[in-house]
């Protein structure tokens, strides 16, 4: 097989360690998931992710987080936490429990944050919380631990968190960054700036052309550049082609976003 460089398409999987996980919650349930690391190198930071609305379909492998665990670890030398919160069913599995409606989530993520807070062989430094639309609220709310370093939030609604939740964010000076679509359904970038201008280390990043979902590779694409823009800048620029022999392919692209 040839290893001449060819593009890394929307289907491409690029090579990592992957491992399949199990969280365990202090309410006691077990979540599935996955952790994809560099092949042959420790890991610069990681990426704790939180997905998008469970009963709006999303899961572990809404498609941002999905290509970020099939791409990041050799790219961006990024560590990439993905697992279905409670309820939450894909072809990794079934998380046990039920949708808690951003209540009984809280346990979720403090197991996950725990879970790369205290993972060995390799050690999971750096670690910043990526949520998306729901998963936003979720680490608005939960999310502010010790161990975390900061959180960026696609897509943010700020339907279940509060001022409150923000209060707290600013108070703790930590980074928190706001990627928001030109043409979200719930909440835009003129509106966003005046709602995170409560925590004034916020930085919110209009993103031109984007909607709620990120569909479209060029938004995908995006929204990684800027996550590692912040985790993992000597990274950038990332590469846009990989060895053909080393690529993987998906038969046919992430049909189910949340």
């Amino acid at each position: 097989m040839s290893r001449d460089p060819d593009e890394i398409r929307a289907s491409s999987i690029l090579p990592a360690r992957r491992r399949d996980v199990v969280l365990h919650t202090a309410d006691g349930l077990r979540l599935v998931g996955e952790l994809a690391l560099p092949v042959d190198r420790q890991p610069v930071a990681t990426l704790v992710t939180l997905h998008p609305l469970p009963t709006h379909g999303g899961f572990m492998d809404s498609h941002v987080f999905k290509k970020a665990a099939y791409r990041l670890p050799a790219v961006a030398d990024l560590a990439i936490l993905r697992f279905n919160l409670r309820g939450v069913t894909s072809p990794r599995g079934t998380s046990e429990g039920q949708f808690g409606h951003g209540e009984r989530e809280r346990f979720d993520v403090a197991a996950a944050i725990e879970y790369a807070e205290f993972h060995e062989e390799p050690e999971l430094p750096h670690r910043w919380l990526v949520g998306w639309s729901f998963g936003t609220d979720l680490a608005l709310m939960y999310g502010n631990d010790p161990s975390v370093h900061g959180a960026i939030l696609l897509s943010p609604p700020l339907r279940y968190s509060g001022p409150e939740d923000l209060a707290t964010w600013a108070d703790s000076h930590k980074p928190l960054v706001a990627l928001v679509p030109e043409f979200d359904d719930y909440l835009r970038p003129t509106e966003a700036k005046k709602r995170f201008a409560a925590v004034p280390q916020a930085e919110v990043v209009g993103v031109d052309g984007a909607k709620h979902l990120w569909v479209g590779e060029p938004y995908v694409r995006r929204a990684h550049e800027e996550i590692v823009r912040r985790v993992n800048p000597s990274a950038l620029p990332m590469a846009t082609t990989w060895p053909s022999a080393e690529q993987q392919h998906e038969p046919s692209p992430a049909a189910r976003l949340g």
